[in-house]
């Protein structure tokens, strides 16, 4: 029995941040008619965003929810299809893929992965419902809009320094709250922070709750070696106590490192260990972090899979006009 075009995918997306909608993008004007599965959190972090001013293209800024739906129109222009949901398992062991989107499977000559990084959250009340309210989880994106303002910067680690020593150069006061006594962070950062004058250290202590109405107006503090409770009038809370890889299906089947974020087999490529599965975004990238970087990774994915199914003779004919520069 010869399978139906759609019996088999060309190559099914996972992820609809910008390093999925980039993928698709390129890989629908190659022909390739992609399936773009949204995931849980469609969209990506992005969509969390308020607004942003540092990707190029935009110079009065766009909404983060916009630019996603740019994005999405753009790459249903060139024949990309979506499906809801999350892929909740996969099996890699022999080509076609199977991916099972909400445990309906669905089979793929070509898989790309760009299903992300979540933020870890502190999880107290008030803390989701005020993302992109003056909750952030990334300095370089949001720090500009705290100009002149105090801002808390939740965790002990280097990316909670390198946050905290960013955000100087905006705000005029940044708290560090840290529940333990001393700092995870390494030397050098330590001392940094330690020497800027703006940065203000709260040892052993927890945020408890975010306040605010429609934006941030101060947090709710607990020293849990004083037992002293206490609100903190700031503008703006960064979360910085790291990142969770989407990456929990792909145990066992592709190369991950300590963290569980996939890894790349050469060096600015996104070919992994399993022939056929490309990756892209943050689900390899805990460096950047940015929806630049994340278009542009996806984009390589995009350009690795279609020469891929070219190699192996899966590709379909190239639409008229259709080019991946």
């Amino acid at each position: 029995m010869t399978d139906s075009p759609r019996a088999v995918e060309n190559v099914i997306i996972l992820g609809s941040g910008c390093a999925g909608l980039t993928a698709a993008i390129y890989a629908a004007r190659a022909n390739l008619e992609p399936l773009v599965v949204m995931g849980v959190e469609a969209g990506g972090q992005l969509s969390l965003t308020t607004e942003v001013e540092n990707y190029p293209g935009f110079p009065e800024g766009i909404l983060g929810p916009e630019l996603i739906d740019r994005m999405r129109r753009q790459a249903e222009r060139f024949g990309s299809r979506f499906a809801a949901g999350d892929a909740t398992a996969v099996d890699l062991s022999a080509s076609p893929f199977v991916v099972e989107i909400e445990g309906e499977p669905h089979r793929a000559r070509a898989l790309i992965v760009c299903s992300g990084a979540s933020a870890r959250m502190m999880d107290v009340p008030g803390e989701r419902r005020l993302v992109g309210h003056g909750v952030s989880t990334c300095a370089t994106c949001d720090g500009a809009f705290f100009r002149d303002q105090e801002v808390v910067v939740v965790g002990g680690g280097d990316s909670a320094m390198e946050e905290a020593l960013f955000l100087t150069r905006f705000a005029r006061r940044v708290h560090v709250v840290h529940r333990r006594d001393e700092l995870r962070a390494s030397k050098i950062m330590q001392e940094r922070a330690f020497a800027n004058e703006k940065i203000e250290f709260l040892w052993n202590t927890h945020v408890t709750e975010v306040l605010g109405g429609s934006q941030v107006e101060g947090v709710r503090l607990w020293n849990h070696e004083t037992g002293e409770r206490w609100e903190m009038k700031v503008d703006g809370v960064f979360v910085a106590i790291g990142h969770i890889p989407n990456t929990a299906i792909f145990e066992n089947q592709l190369e991950m490192d300590a963290q569980g974020y996939l890894v790349p087999q050469n060096p600015g490529r996104s070919l992994t260990n399993v022939e056929g599965v490309f990756i892209g975004g943050d689900v390899h990238d805990h460096t950047y972090r940015q929806a630049i970087t994340a278009a542009g990774a996806g984009c390589k994915a995009a350009i690795d899979a279609e020469r891929y199914l070219e190699r192996v003779g899966e590709a379909p004919g190239r639409v008229a006009g259709a080019s991946t520069k």
